[in-house]
């Protein structure tokens, strides 16, 4: 019996000179590709299938960019 989790949020992060899809909260990456694009798209399709947000990471691991999917409870208005 598979459950289904809302997805909070994916960070993508540097690591040992690749790049880690990692599911926030969690202590393990789910990937590790060789380029921060590869990384990104991963964790996008995932967010855009599950929903959530992705969390873009620099070098130097500050966030440099945020992206959201799914249904959003506060859509702009105008």
């Amino acid at each position: 019996m598979e459950t289904q989790m809302a997805q909070k949020g994916l960070h993508v992060t540097p690591r040992n000179g690749k790049w880690a899809v990692r599911a926030a909260g969690a202590s393990r990456a789910s990937r590790v590709v060789s380029t921060q694009k590869e990384a990104e798209t991963i964790a996008k399709e995932r967010a855009k299938r599950d929903g959530g947000e992705v969390y873009v990471h620099g070098r130097d691991g500050r966030i440099r960019e945020r992206s959201t999917y799914g249904k959003d409870p506060y859509p702009p208005k105008g």
